[in-house]
């Protein structure tokens, strides 16, 4: 599978028009409301978070990340994990931020389908027939819609995928339109095209500098920007963000020239019923139109949801290669790139979107939780690039003005937000938390486990394999006898596999293979090599995956097996006596050998409870035969302790 290449056309603009920008592009819902809620509507109030919008969307989403960001790709893909997968042999910490963005990135895939959702369906409380529809049936409807949304994630985003551009070109057209016919509300809102207001506003503004916290809201979506690269290219998003742009400058324009024209000095609260009404975006459309502005902004609001979803099922699949995530079943609805579906996933995103809907209820509520995930993602891929900027050989004056630069900006923005932690923000960082604990424990496991690892020369075993195979007073085992081995030294294996062939219960094969998987940083790569260590006795086939590349072991092997008996390398036919001469294909059996925690172990308290949280993760996710896609009916599963830390110091006395 080939990456995206980066060249602009036509149907990739409309493409990502309906995959990038459904999250940034919905913000006009709420930045708005969160801003105006309970506070006095004032020119400086409108102008100043206006012009601290504008230069948001230019400084974080315009320069960071579809000027600077963009060209960090990895064979044409982005995101987190593919950022990381670029820069993490040049230092081992940056396993870390990488973590902590990826998780985050999950949280925020929980909190935006309920946000975006709920905010679209509110418009209905605009029109005078439904102005007193309650919160609670406001729920009702947003539930059943994500109840809908992710039960149809099982058969894919294919068909209707293509249709997502056209509906997104009407929705920013849309933002364009209402917004462009209210500028002239109040003429002075161009004021806010000079920083100096936003400055002004931070510096002197009650709470002002709080306020970022709202403003923050307008560029939520710009990790998605990077997380979907590979769906559209770059060019494409480049050029596609300067429409965009465009339309979401107009929309906000519109509703602060708006909210000083009709509610000037007015203080905007839900608790009084006279500004049930109220709401900045929808209040730039006559009557009429209502009803089919709450219709195509639910489809932009599920087309959003669409992306953070699809981006956390890309997201937990990339960890699951770069073993930070315990291996879980994917299922492929199509063979359209990017389309895959992560069963487990889809559940605890669905789970979590339905407690946040359940325990805020309202969007006014949920706001309060959005953001805090996505700025510390922010945060984190800041630091990734930086270091990608270092293995570049940019100048370091440059690296530190953009590392400093951009961990001011992006510091303010969540100390700001951390204001929204006692009022909700605490949820979103405890999903990130919970998240993130689960890859941690998941990496520092496998650093724990290979202390215990021993590997031996495989030559210092070969006469005795050798002489096991040809022992016809031994039960033939199988007449192909399958070790998947981690040892990346071709000339080695583990001695739990030593162990397993010769000692713990002899296993006499003809042809013993020996298959290693070996995942690479490029997301793409399918290749595989051969070596043969005894011609038609010993073989071992390395294979190099792409982090993105499904490790489908039993296909792959079989694909080799029979290029290598095309080719007349290895002779795959029985052995068996009163087989041999039919012409028949020889059994394979595949051995796993599945650990487990050996009580003649003396860990740190730590590390102990790490191990025991690995192995209780471990036993709720997917095997390591179904994890390698590998044939339930030929596999051996072999269990062995795993000793990290033997006890040593034993103290027993004789006694007669």
């Amino acid at each position: 599978m080939k990456p995206h290449n980066n060249k602009a056309t036509a149907a990739g603009l409309l493409i990502a028009l309906g995959i990038i920008f459904g999250d940034i592009g919905t913000s006009p819902l709420y930045v708005f409301n969160a801003i105006i809620g309970n506070r006095q509507v004032t020119e400086e109030l409108i102008i100043g978070t206006l012009s601290c919008i504008i230069w948001t969307l230019t400084l974080q989403t315009t320069i960071k990340y579809v000027m600077l960001i963009l060209k960090a790709d990895n064979r044409g893909e982005g995101g987190t994990f593919a950022l990381y997968a670029l820069v993490r042999r040049r230092r081992k910490w940056l396993v870390f931020p990488a973590m902590i963005g990826g998780a985050a990135l999950m949280a925020d895939g929980i909190i935006t389908p309920p946000m975006t959702v709920t905010s679209a369906i509110e418009g209905l409380q605009i029109l005078p027939a439904l102005k007193h529809i309650s919160t609670t049936t406001i729920m009702w409807i947003v539930l059943c819609i994500l109840t809908v949304f992710f039960f149809l994630q099982q058969f894919g985003t294919a068909s209707i995928g293509k249709i997502f551009g056209p509906i997104m070109f009407i929705w920013f057209t849309m933002l364009a339109v209402f917004g462009a016919l209210h500028i002239t509300d109040d003429i002075s809102i161009f004021k806010a095209l000079s920083p100096s207001y936003a400055i002004d506003f931070l510096a002197h503004y009650p709470k002002g500098f709080w306020l970022l916290g709202a403003v923050f809201l307008c560029t939520t979506g710009a990790e998605a920007l990077y997380s979907d690269l590979g769906h559209c290219g770059r060019e494409n998003i480049r050029i596609s963000w300067i429409y965009v742009k465009i339309c979401l400058l107009l929309n906000y324009f519109g509703q602060g020239a708006f909210l000083l024209s009709h509610y000037n000095k007015l203080t905007i609260t839900d608790d009084v019923e006279q500004f049930i009404g109220i709401h900045a975006f929808y209040n730039l459309m006559p009557e009429w139109f209502i009803v089919p502005a709450v219709i195509i902004a639910t489809t932009a609001a599920i087309i959003a949801s669409q992306a953070m979803v699809s981006g956390a099922y890309t997201l937990i699949s990339e960890a699951m290669r770069l073993n930070l995530w315990p291996k879980l079943r994917i299922r492929y609805p199509s063979e359209a790139k990017g389309q895959l579906f992560i069963p487990a996933v889809n559940a605890i995103l669905y789970i979590g979107c339905v407690f946040v809907v359940l325990y805020f209820q309202k969007s006014s509520r949920m706001e309060a939780a959005y953001g805090l995930a996505i700025v510390i993602t922010m945060i984190a891929t800041t630091m990734l690039y930086s270091n990608y900027l270092v293995l570049k050989r940019v100048a370091k004056g440059w690296i530190y003005l953009f590392l400093i630069g951009f961990l001011v900006v992006e510091g303010a923005y969540l100390i700001a937000l951390l204001d929204k932690f006692p009022r909700g923000g605490y949820i979103t960082i405890m999903i990130a938390g919970i998240m993130f604990a689960i890859m941690y424990v998941w990496y520092r496991a496998r650093k724990i486990k290979n202390r215990y690892v021993e590997f031996v020369r495989i030559e210092n075993y070969i006469s005795k394999i050798q002489e096991l195979s040809h022992d016809k007073s031994i039960a033939k085992y199988a007449t192909h006898l399958v070790y998947l081995t981690s040892a990346d030294n071709p000339k080695e294996i583990e001695h739990k596999v030593v162990y397993s062939i010769l000692t713990q219960k002899p296993k006499r094969a003809d042809i013993y293979w020996f298959v290693h998987v070996d995942t690479v940083d490029e997301p793409y790569t399918s290749e595989y090599k051969v070596e043969h260590i005894i011609p038609n006795d010993i073989i071992r086939i390395d294979f190099r995956l792409g982090f993105r590349i499904q490790p489908r072991i039993n296909l792959l092997f079989k694909k080799v097996v029979e290029d290598l008996a095309h080719n007349k390398e290895v002779n795959i036919m029985s052995r068996y006596d009163s087989l041999a001469g039919n012409n028949m294909v020889g059994d394979f059996q595949f051995v796993v050998m599945e650990k487990h925690l050996s009580s003649d172990n003396e860990l740190p308290f730590m590390e102990r409870l790490i191990m025991k949280l690995h192995f209780i993760i471990k036993h709720i996710s997917l095997s390591e035969e179904k994890s390698f896609g590998l044939d339930q009916s030929n596999v051996t599963v072999e269990k062995y302790p795993l000793i990290v830390a033997p006890v040593t110091n034993i103290r027993l006395t004789r006694i007669e």
